[in-house]
């Protein structure tokens, strides 16, 4: 049993004030896989007030100087990467492999596309030549709570941090209580990495003891939350008192929409990456719309994709999907696919249960069902799991209509080889992302959504400026000019 009761707090490890031992489960076996402390009100305190004492001299740091400890940083976390990886994996139930690339690839990817966006960007800019005496400045915003997920740990982890620091905020970090072993080992990087005391603190704890008591503290700037929409609502209520900077990136319930003359592996690219996580990310496209001309033909063929899905052990190396990340989640994505066959979708691959060689883990059947109609739970809520709904439509007017019914706006996708019709369709949808004929957006793209998927943008230079006041001067003084 690993043991991980300590914070991160002032550049050192402490015991909590007010701890109390939470264990965390792995989902391939079921069992405590580690213990961890979930925290107060009183540790919150102790690394708010750190990371306030620790803000005037890291802001007044050199950016050039932030940002060489980011680059350093980079060069620690790949070295430690099987860390971050073994830690994610029986944490969350990432299979190894995928762990390895795709969980700890992504807090490389994150770091070193802000390393370069930073590298470019003027904190102090002229505000144009019919202004000589005027600048813009972006400053650090203050003091941050940083409230990440469990789905994409370190993705998310490294998009807070990695901006916050090279912004010049200082920070305090709670990781979910459901995968916080990987974070623990991040505290352990910034560390070696040398930021200074009271930049980055960690306190572990739930939602509605150390979360709240961080979105609501007096001396806390900003929010910075990545979760499920509920929550995000709570954190906005919360933190309107004290009038704090909030980002938020909640959930989605991605609209795929695949036209009739949409290359030959649309299909199959959907249902992949609808599994891709086991269902687990927030910009999964759950929703396949499938023109009328093709229907018939894609649902076979996502039946078959999805049935050729292998399902095991997050420890077991190979190219398999693993558990979902506890039995709560387990037990509502049972309850939504017993729903959508109760309120009359096909279901044609999947279903409830286990898979059959499975008898003990959070493990889900990879499900899909056809002939999905937009009033249906499954077409409306958000699942996070392996559950895929298809969708018929006629028209492309139908179809965005179709793809814009929903309360969330993250990501949408488009699969056509009409070059009108794809950018016709990508200023007509109502999300914050478009991705279109499986072409990923480019390094230092921001993520980030509208509607009840959130606000602001994080990656890349939208990342650095969220943690970011702007601040204009007027009779700014030239005084390399005198």
């Amino acid at each position: 049993m690993i043991e991980k009761r300590q914070f991160y707090i002032n550049g050192q490890w402490v015991d909590p004030i007010e701890g109390k031992d939470h264990h965390v489960i792995d989902p391939s076996t079921e069992e405590p896989c580690a213990v961890i402390s979930l925290g107060g009100a009183k540790d919150v305190d102790a690394a708010v007030a750190a990371a306030k004492a620790a803000l005037p001299g890291w802001m007044a740091t050199p950016p050039e100087e932030r940002i060489a400890l980011v680059e350093k940083l980079i060069e620690i976390y790949q070295a430690r990467g099987e860390d971050i990886a073994q830690a994610t994996s029986i944490e969350m139930g990432a299979p190894i492999d995928f762990s390895r690339t795709q969980q700890v690839g992504a807090g490389t990817w994150h770091l070193t596309n802000f390393v370069k966006a930073a590298k470019n960007f003027k904190f102090i800019k002229p505000l144009g030549d019919h202004a000589p005496d005027n600048r813009i400045v972006y400053e650090a915003v203050g003091v941050c709570a940083l409230i990440t997920p469990w789905n994409w740990p370190m993705n998310q982890v490294t998009l807070k941090v990695g901006a916050a620091a090279i912004a010049g905020c200082t920070m305090v970090l709670k990781p979910s209580e459901e995968s916080p072993l990987n974070a623990m080992v991040f505290a352990e990087l910034m560390h070696e990495a040398g930021f200074p005391p009271g930049v980055f603190n960690l306190v572990n704890g739930d939602g509605m003891g150390v979360g709240t008591a961080m979105s609501g503290h007096k001396d806390v700037d900003m929010v910075s939350f990545t979760g499920s929409t509920r929550a995000g609502i709570a954190i906005s209520k919360n933190a309107a008192d004290t009038l704090k900077k909030v980002h938020l990136e909640l959930g989605g319930k991605g609209a795929n929409i695949v036209f009739a003359d949409a290359d030959d592996k649309a299909v199959k690219r959907g249902v992949l990456h609808m599994m891709n996580n086991t269902g687990q990310s927030c910009n999964a496209p759950s929703r396949m719309m499938v023109q009328a001309e093709i229907y018939d033909k894609a649902v076979e063929i996502a039946a078959e994709v999805a049935n050729s899905v292998i399902v095991g052990s997050a420890h077991e190396s190979g190219k398999h999907i693993g558990p979902v990340v506890n039995e709560m989640q387990f037990n509502k994505i049972q309850g939504l696919i017993q729903k959508g066959i109760d309120e009359g979708a096909r279901l044609v691959a999947g279903g409830p249960g286990r898979p059959e060689h499975l008898n003990r883990g959070f493990f889900v059947r990879p499900t899909v069902f056809a002939d999905v109609t937009p009033e249906m739970t499954i077409a409306r809520e958000e699942i996070f799991g392996p559950v895929l709904s298809i969708m018929k439509f006629e028209t492309e007017e139908e179809a965005v209509q179709m793809a814009n019914d929903t309360v969330y706006g993250l990501t949408n996708y488009v699969q056509s080889q009409d070059g009108e019709r794809l950018n016709r369709l990508a200023l007509k949808l109502r999300s914050g992302m478009v991705e279109m004929n499986g072409r990923p957006r480019g390094a230092g793209a921001p993520f980030g959504g509208m509607k009840q998927s959130g606000n602001g943008r994080e990656g890349g230079l939208w990342g650095i400026e969220d943690f970011c006041e702007v601040k204009a001067i007027s009779g700014w003084a030239d005084v390399a000019a005198e």
